[in-house]
């Protein structure tokens, strides 16, 4: 052999040999790990009452996990959540993490509602408080944290004003009432420019009140029972009455803000709010001495708080693979780390609905709202079973006769018609 030939041959097999030794070399092209990839998330979160302290949070989560970023959107208050979110996801920017309220409205949305059956946190929560989300062997939603609702009252107002007993029963609130009056104090903070308070929390203890609320609900659903001759609507009516007899100028244009700071200023006695205002009467009074009062409809019945969960974070079902993964890690580590209990508790004042997240010092109004739902006493939220589009129909109705553009008698019947044709657009579509 040509001794040149061999010579190129040695040097071609001593270059193989050494590059065959050498670690593969990396292509200049980026190639992270599945993980680190950078991911978008957007969330659409319902409470304004957090929306500061929701940035910050996800700002701490985006810190921890630089490869992502978050926006968020913020809505509540005169939005309208529902139909606002229906139009996003039209047009095909739907957020990757929303929420839900449970039962026929999850069902309603069940095409986008990812199965969330598997996930870490599942197993700390209360069961009851998962039962909303839980259908045709799914669960599809985690609990955004527990509320109670009533009446929160100024304890150094009502001293003020002479009140030694609070008011158990209707009666017993309007001599308050009369009492806060006289002082030169006006007894009640109305924000009735949203209607979900009315709609929604007011007309809600007329439903819990009833001897078996699910049952009734059933028999409106049947056409064997009515709403226009049900007492206890009437005495929804009577108790709005007299907060608006009691109650601040203009109630159809305070809206959510005015009446909490109407409140938390010292110009009102009591509003009709749950826990989820604490935050916002810390800080515009720091040292506010309040509590809550149920919501007494009449004389006879026994008055408590109204606790349940209101909403359920969710997950996009058509989200691409990487957001999904991306946005059920986010939501284990706002209720399974530290940092995201932290925000959970201290930040947002929230009550867990989760047994491994502590829940001292939460504030007066967690503290009852907690004692009634572990004592079994409180009312719970039946909104969850209305048919879909009920509670916007009821408080625009209530919205109307408070404008005194209809009566009693005609926001009764109202109150029916929505009822039964609701009901009946949701046969149809089932």
């Amino acid at each position: 052999m040509n001794t040149n030939i061999i010579h190129i041959f040695s040097i071609g097999l001593a270059a193989f040999l050494l590059s065959a030794c050498q670690p593969e070399s990396t292509p200049e092209t980026s190639q992270t790990e599945p993980d680190e990839q950078p991911i978008h998330l957007t969330i659409r979160n319902p409470k304004i009452e957090i929306a500061e302290s929701f940035e910050e949070m996800v700002a701490a989560y985006e810190e921890e996990n630089p490869q992502v970023t978050i926006d968020i959107h913020t809505v509540g208050g005169a939005v309208d959540d529902l139909a606002d979110l229906k139009a996003h996801i039209a047009a095909g920017n739907g957020p990757d993490i929303f929420t839900n309220s449970g039962y026929e409205t999850a069902r309603r949305w069940e095409n986008y509602l990812e199965d969330l059956s598997d996930q870490p946190w599942v197993d700390q929560a209360y069961d009851e408080a998962l039962e909303p989300m839980t259908f045709n062997g799914q669960l599809h939603g985690m609990p955004i944290n527990l509320e109670g609702y009533g009446f929160i009252y100024n304890k150094a107002l009502f001293a003020q004003a002479g009140i030694e007993t609070l008011p158990d029963t209707r009666t017993e609130l309007l001599a308050a009432a009369e009492k806060l009056q006289s002082a030169d104090i006006t007894p009640f903070a109305t924000g009735y420019y949203e209607e979900w308070k009315l709609g929604d929390h007011l007309m809600n203890v007329a439903f819990a009140q009833q001897k078996d609320p699910d049952a009734f609900i059933q028999r409106l659903n049947n056409e064997t029972d009515t709403i226009s001759h049900n007492p206890l609507f009437n005495d929804v009516i009577d108790l709005l009455d007299m907060t608006l007899q009691y109650g601040n100028e203009n109630p159809l244009t305070t809206d959510y803000n005015m009446e909490v700071e109407l409140f938390a200023t010292g110009q009102a006695a009591m509003i009709q709010q749950g826990n989820w205002v604490q935050p916002m009467i810390d800080q515009q009074s720091p040292n506010m001495n309040i509590g809550f009062l149920p919501i007494p409809l009449n004389d006879h019945l026994q008055s408590e708080l109204v606790v349940s969960v209101p909403n359920y974070w969710v997950v996009n079902k058509q989200a691409p693979p990487a957001k999904k993964k991306e946005a059920k890690k986010f939501l284990n580590w706002m209720v399974s780390s530290k940092e995201g209990q932290r925000y959970m508790t201290d930040r947002f004042q929230f009550i867990p609905a989760f047994k491994n997240v502590e829940s001292d010092h939460l504030g007066a109004l967690a503290d009852e709202t907690i004692q009634a739902y572990q004592t079994g006493t409180a009312l719970h939220a039946n909104w969850f079973h209305f048919p879909p589009g009920i509670k916007e129909e009821f408080g625009t109705a209530m919205q109307l006769y408070i404008g005194n553009q209809l009566t009693r008698d005609q926001l009764l019947e109202a109150f029916q018609q929505s009822w039964e044709r609701a009901s009946q657009e949701q046969r149809n579509e089932t």
